[in-house]
C-alpha cells in the first residue's frame, strides 16, 4: 500500500480545468478498463467522475500499478489534463482525461456486497447495512450535498437578517409536547432522568426573555414515535424565534427564506406573498390541514341535495349534526371498477368511516350503490350538486365532519395518484392559519391543545376562552409544500396569568404547572417581550427538493421502521456495570 507522502489534491474530480494543466486528484476507482496497451480508470469523488488514462507514454512502473487496480480502490493520481479522443457528453469532464504520471494506491477494497453504480435494484436492508457504501452512489451523494447547501443558505439568510445562532441544551427536563420523550438516566441523580428535546421550544422563549431578540438554530430534535416515510426519531429543525413582532413579521421572514432557498437550490423564482388559507377552509375543501393544492378534486358538501333522501346513512348523519360530502374523480369510471371502489371502501373503514357510498357513471345510466332508496330526480340532483358528469366516479361519506373530512381527504390523495393527475415538477406553497386552539378528546372528555400550550389565541377569541373553547382560534401557522407540512409556529403567550389560565383549562393542576413549567412562568414575571417563531423541517424540505419519497434518501445514517439502525445494530444491550452506574435494572417481559 502506498502513502500520500508529498502528494496533495489540487482539484476535485469533476472540477478539474478543461484546459491543459497539471492536477492531482483523489477518489474511488469506479470502473477499470484494461485494453492491454491502454488502461482507463474512472475515478469518482463526491463531485463526479474524471477519466485517468495510462498508455505507451506512461512510466512502466505506473502502468503496471494501474493494471492491479480494482473497483473501489482508493487512489491518488497526478498528471496532465489532455483532450479525450472519445468524448463522453454525460459528464462535465467528458472532453478531457488525466494522463497519469504518478499513481498511489492508498487502500485496497474487497468486492462490495452490491455494485455501487447499479444499486437501484438492491434491497433496502442490504444497502442500509452497508450504508457507507450506499452513500458513495451518485444519487445519495448529490442528496447529502444538497442538504448541506440548504443548511448553508439558511444560515447565510438568517445572519443577513440579524439573527444570532445560539445552541440550546440537548439534555433537558421532560415536558409534554405531543410525542413520547427519549429519556436519559442520570448517574449522579439516582432515579432521575433527562429528556432529549422534542424541540427547543421553551429555551428559545427564554432567550427572548433574556433579550436575544432574533435567535436561529439548526436544532437536533428527538421524538419517540412511530416512523413513516416523512418521519424519523431524530431530525433537524430550522428553529427561529423573534421578539417585538406579530404574525405578519414572522411570515415575512419565513417567506424570504423560502424564496432564497428555491432560488439558490432549485433555480426557481417563487411568488410571494405565499397564499394563505384558514384551517377551516383547508379541512372543508381538502379534508386536510396540509392540503396538496397541485390538483383539484375538492370536497363538495351535498348535504342539502340529500336531505330528503330516504337513506338511513344520510339521514342519521344529518340528524346527528354531521354532513354528507363527496369527491368527484373526473373520468374515473374506466379506472375505478367495482373492485377498485371496494378497496377504497375498505380503506375508508380502516381510517374511521362506517362505509362509503358511490356513483359510477360509466354508461348512460349511472351505477349508484344506494339507488333503491332514491325517488325520481334525486340522483340527478345529487350529481348536479357534486358537479359530476358522465365518465366520473362520485365517492360519498356521511358522518360527523371530523370523520367525513379526513376520510375524503385521504381518498382524494389515493385517487389522484392512481389517476396520475398530480403535476411532478410543480411546487405549491401554502400557509395554513387560524388553527383551533383546542381540540376535544373524546376518550378523556377534556379539551387538549392542538399545537402546544404556549400558543397565543387570536385577540378576538380571548373573551370566550372559558365559555366556548371549541371556537377559540390561535395565532399559529403551518407552511405546507405539496401536501407536506414543512413548518409550524405561533405567537407565544407572554402574560403569566393568561399562561397559567390556559394550563388550567388543559387540565393541569397548580402543582403540575409548577413542576413542569414553573421556571417559564416565573421568567414571565420579570418582563417578556411579545414574541413568536417557527420550526421548519430541514429533512423534509431536503426530501422534497431531492424528489425523494423517503427521508432516508436525504439522511446520512437513517433509522428504519422499528427505529433501529441496521449498520451499527443500534439500539443494543449494555453491560451490567453501566446499568448499575445508572441505577437501572432491566426486567424481562413475559
Amino acid at each position: 500500500m502506498d502513502r500520500m507522502e508529498s502528494l496533495r489534491r489540487t482539484h476535485y474530480c469533476a472540477e478539474i480545468p478543461l484546459t491543459p494543466c497539471e492536477v492531482v486528484v483523489g477518489g474511488f476507482a469506479q470502473k477499470v478498463r484494461n485494453l492491454g496497451n491502454l488502461i482507463f480508470i474512472d475515478l469518482r469523488d463526491r463531485t463526479g467522475i474524471v477519466q485517468l488514462a495510462f498508455g505507451d507514454d506512461t512510466d512502466p512502473a505506473v502502468f503496471e500499478k494501474a493494471a492491479t487496480v480494482r473497483n473501489e480502490y482508493v487512489l491518488m493520481a497526478k498528471g496532465m489534463v489532455t483532450p479525450r479522443e472519445s468524448v463522453n457528453t454525460e459528464i462535465r469532464t467528458g472532453t478531457v482525461e488525466i494522463r497519469v504520471t504518478e499513481l498511489k494506491i492508498l487502500s485496497k477494497a474487497q468486492t462490495t456486497p452490491f455494485e455501487i453504480t447499479n444499486s437501484e435494484k438492491v434491497n433496502d436492508e442490504l444497502k442500509l447495512k452497508y450504508r457507507y457504501l450506499d452513500l458513495r452512489t451518485p444519487k445519495l451523494t448529490k442528496n447529502i450535498m444538497m442538504r448541506h447547501d440548504i443548511a448553508r443558505v439558511t444560515r447565510q439568510y438568517f445572519y443577513e437578517n440579524g439573527f444570532l445562532e445560539i445552541e440550546t441544551p440537548m439534555m433537558i427536563r421532560s415536558t409534554p409536547e405531543g410525542a413520547r420523550d427519549y429519556l436519559v438516566p442520570s448517574r449522579i441523580h439516582a432515579g432521575k432522568f433527562y429528556a432529549l428535546p422534542q424541540s427547543p421550544q421553551i429555551y428559545k422563549q427564554l432567550l427572548m426573555v433574556a433579550g436575544f431578540d432574533r435567535y436561529i438554530q439548526l436544532a437536533r430534535c428527538f421524538r419517540d414515535e412511530d416512523l413513516r416515510a416523512d418521519r424519523q426519531p431524530e431530525f433537524t429543525q430550522i428553529d427561529m424565534e423573534m421578539s417585538f413582532v406579530d404574525v405578519e413579521d414572522i411570515l415575512d421572514i419565513g417567506e424570504g427564506l423560502m424564496k432564497r432557498l428555491f432560488k439558490e437550490i432549485k433555480g426557481i423564482d417563487i411568488q410571494t406573498p405565499i397564499p394563505r388559507m384558514t384551517f377551516a377552509d383547508a379541512m372543508n375543501r381538502y379534508g386536510s390541514d396540509k392540503p396538496d393544492t397541485r390538483f383539484g378534486m375538492e370536497i363538495v358538501d351535498i348535504s342539502e341535495a340529500v336531505r330528503d333522501v330516504d337513506f338511513v346513512v344520510f339521514k342519521s348523519a344529518l340528524e346527528a349534526g354531521g354532513s354528507v360530502r363527496a369527491i368527484v374523480i373526473k373520468n374515473g369510471s374506466a379506472v375505478y371498477t367495482r373492485k377498485e371502489i371496494d378497496k377504497l371502501t375498505e380503506h375508508a373503514k380502516g381510517i374511521g368511516a362506517k362505509g362509503l357510498a358511490y356513483v359510477r357513471w360509466l354508461d348512460d345510466a349511472p351505477n349508484c350503490s344506494f339507488a333503491k332508496f332514491l325517488h325520481e330526480g334525486e340522483l340527478e340532483a345529487i350529481l348536479t350538486a357534486a358537479g359530476a358528469e358522465k365518465g366520473d366516479v362520485v365517492l360519498i361519506a356521511a358522518d360527523k365532519d371530523k370523520v367525513v373530512l379526513p376520510v375524503l381527504g385521504a381518498l382524494r390523495l389515493i385517487a389522484a395518484k392512481k389517476m396520475d393527475i398530480i403535476p411532478k415538477d410543480k411546487y405549491n406553497l401554502l400557509w395554513i392559519v387560524e388553527f383551533p386552539f383546542f381540540e376535544y378528546n373524546d376518550e378523556t372528555g377534556h379539551w387538549d391543545a392542538m399545537h402546544h400550550p404556549f400558543t397565543m389565541p387570536l385577540d378576538e377569541c380571548l373573551d370566550y376562552i372559558d365559555t366556548d373553547p371549541g371556537n377559540v382560534r390561535a395565532k399559529c401557522y403551518d407552511l405546507v409544500l405539496n401536501g407536506t407540512e414543512l413548518c409550524s409556529g405561533s405567537m407565544r403567550i407572554t402574560d403569566c396569568e393568561l399562561q397559567n389560565h390556559m394550563f388550567r383549562l388543559l387540565g393541569l393542576t397548580d402543582e403540575e404547572i409548577e413542576a413542569k413549567f414553573g421556571f417559564l412562568v416565573e421568567a414571565y414575571k420579570y418582563g417578556a417581550p411579545p414574541h413568536g417563531g417557527l420550526g421548519l423541517g430541514l429533512d423534509r424540505l431536503s426530501m422534497i427538493f431531492a424528489g425523494a419519497d423517503n427521508l432516508r434518501d436525504v439522511l446520512a445514517f437513517p433509522k428504519v421502521q422499528n427505529a433501529s439502525e441496521l449498520m451499527s445494530s443500534c439500539p443494543a444491550k449494555v453491560d451490567d456495570v453501566q446499568l448499575t452506574d445508572l441505577h437501572i435494572a432491566v426486567t424481562e417481559q413475559s
